[in-house]
């Protein structure tokens, strides 16, 4: 580890903070209704689309019908997702003259989509057309976004409000996190990727001749010489920039933001990082200001700056160190292992950038990689994977990672009762044991599905094991990523899985699916009690929610969650290949 990285760190973790104060200032007026300067051109497409809709904007629902009206808008999305793909062959922008996206594959594609998971089984430049990237795609990186943060808006009211039956309006809450927040900021990033070198255009792929022709081994053992390579286009930076903002994740190539197409400059790569913190951290900004409480809001920040900053230096120790079996072998390897590993790394990056990316984006339920995690080092690739693990609450989805948060922070509340022996209290309100249940209900849906399907899988040789490139304790990694990922919505993959069998895409969509809905309505059920209930005045013996205490308190307990749980599987599977590599096996 090296001054000049730790100050790139510094950098990047400063403008985030920098940057939170303000972002959270305008999440909080645009759902508040203040005025914004963007009002007097959205205001009036507002009233348009609910004129259209027939969308009374003043009516305020239950969190049953918050749930439905959710609940309905993602099923007709993801409906529409499908169709676009099904019948991609015969729509226009498809200069490729792609076909129809298999029916397996078209299903776990439109549920990743919907669910903000971005899960890509398939190689993006040769499977989707131009208008499946941006009508079936892209449209998705803004819905399932603005969804996420109108989820969190709702139990953040619900935490707010007193004595009352309603949590907001689903289809206005929509409606202003897509036209207020999403689509303007996204506008602005996709210019500034433009600048960096990032494209934008609906050109045929390019065939340019290679000069020095190659010849490959086919799997008949045929010899195959190429001399010409094809070059994909396409309408990339306005998907990247939502991809980023919404926390998606779903590359426009295969190579993701690795892609110099996508990610050219480390300016490019900082901007990308700062766009997948920057809302996550202004929602919990906009927590404390909402509740009336800015430091509980900096508090849970705190939290979750802990885990980032805990992520970061393991996995940036254990990618600066040289792979014991290349360490030594002869001098030029010896040199390349000296600076650390870079195997599935670019060197525009660096070891660095890409450690700090790969937990940006699983702290943050992303998914983009700058660099490939299956080729990092057993140690350095557990840590993403831990980050899924927790539950995706370090930082989080767009408002997904928000509502997560809180429900951890019920669970912190009532334990700090539980040890005092009183009546817990969150912030006036007091805990009961139907709150309790729905956040335990919550907590428990996540590692039910992804070590049921994981153990399915390693159970099941012909479906499950039969995709993998390794085995043995890496294997096993690579499959407990897979569902993590799916399950946390994140859509990183470790790689060296080949996920695009009708086991994988099935089994995975039902991960996606479920670890996005099942958890949201006991949320919604949480936040709908919440609201309900009269506040309490502060005693002495009243716990605090804006403390150093209460910060190291929230994280206790979410470690202890995430070990407690998934400690055995962790053991069998990264921590294992470390200790086999030091001894000399590799998988």
């Amino acid at each position: 580890m090296s001054l000049n990285g730790w100050l790139q760190i510094a950098l990047f973790i400063t403008l985030v903070l920098l940057l939170a104060r303000p972002m959270g200032s305008y999440i909080t007026q645009v759902f508040e209704r203040r005025r914004t300067l963007l009002d007097p051109i959205l205001v009036p497409c507002e009233r348009v689309l609910y004129r259209i809709t027939s969308i009374d904007a003043a009516h305020e629902m239950r969190w049953t019908e918050y749930a439905g009206s959710m609940l309905v808008f993602s099923a007709a999305t993801l409906l529409l997702t499908y169709v676009v793909e099904r019948l991609q062959h015969l729509l226009p922008l498809n200069p490729q003259h792609l076909p129809a996206v298999e029916p397996a594959l078209a299903l776990n594609t439109a549920i990743s989509f919907t669910t903000n998971t971005n899960w890509q089984a398939y190689t993006p430049e040769s499977t989707m057309s131009y208008l499946t990237q941006m009508l079936g795609l892209a449209t998705h990186n803004f819905w399932s976004a603005a969804v996420g943060m109108a989820l969190a808006m709702a139990l953040v009211r619900g935490i707010a409000r007193r004595e009352s039956k309603t949590l907001g309006n689903f289809w206005v809450d929509l409606t202003r996190g897509t036209f207020w927040i999403l689509l303007p900021m996204s506008a602005v990033v996709a210019l500034a990727l433009v600048s960096q070198g990032v494209i934008q255009n609906f050109k045929p792929y390019d065939s340019v001749k290679l000069l020095q022709a190659r010849q490959l081994t086919g799997s008949d053992g045929k010899l195959t010489t190429i001399t010409t390579q094809t070059i994909p286009q396409g309408p990339v930076a306005s998907q990247e920039a939502i991809k980023m903002l919404g926390t998606n994740g779903g590359g426009f190539f295969n190579a993701n933001s690795a892609h110099p197409f996508e990610n050219p400059t480390p300016l490019s790569n900082l901007l990308q990082m700062l766009c997948i913190f920057l809302l996550p951290a202004g929602l919990v900004v906009s927590l404390g200001q909402m509740v009336g409480s800015p430091r509980h809001g900096w508090a849970v920040l705190a939290a979750m700056l802990i885990f980032w900053f805990a992520g970061t230096l393991v996995c940036y120790w254990a990618e600066v160190q040289p792979n014991p079996l290349l360490h030594g072998v002869d001098q030029h390897v010896s040199l390349l292992q000296s600076g650390g590993n870079m195997e599935g790394k670019e060197v525009r990056f660096g070891i660095v950038n890409s450690a700090l990316f790969a937990i940006v984006t699983t702290d943050a339920s992303c998914g983009a990689v700058n660099s490939m995690h299956d080729s990092f080092m057993p140690i350095g690739g557990m840590v993403p994977m831990i980050n899924i693990l927790l539950g995706e609450v370090v930082f989080g989805g767009v408002g997904a990672g928000l509502y997560g948060m809180l429900v951890f922070v019920v669970i912190a509340v009532f334990i700090a009762g539980l040890m005092v022996g009183r009546t817990p209290e969150y912030l006036g309100k007091k805990i009961e044991a139907y709150d309790v249940q729905m956040c335990m209900l919550y907590v428990l849906i996540f590692p039910l599905l992804i070590l049921s399907l994981s153990a399915i899988s390693v159970l099941m040789p012909h479906l499950g094991l039969s995709s993998l490139t390794n085995h043995g304790p890496h294997g096993l990694s690579e499959i407990l990523y897979a569902y993590t990922s799916a399950t946390g919505n994140n859509g990183s993959a470790f790689a060296g899985l080949n996920a695009n069998t009708p086991w994988y895409n099935y089994s995975l969509a039902v991960a996606m699916f479920f670890g996005r809905f099942m958890m949201i309505v006991p949320m919604l059920a949480l936040a709908g009690s919440l609201a309900g209930k009269k506040i309490v005045p502060a005693s002495a013996g009243t716990f605090p929610v804006t403390t150093p205490l209460f910060t190291v308190l929230l994280a206790g307990v979410i470690l202890i969650v995430g070990a407690l749980t998934f400690f055995p599987v962790l053991s069998l599977g990264p921590v294992l290949e470390h200790l086999l590599l030091r001894t000399g096996h590799t998988f």
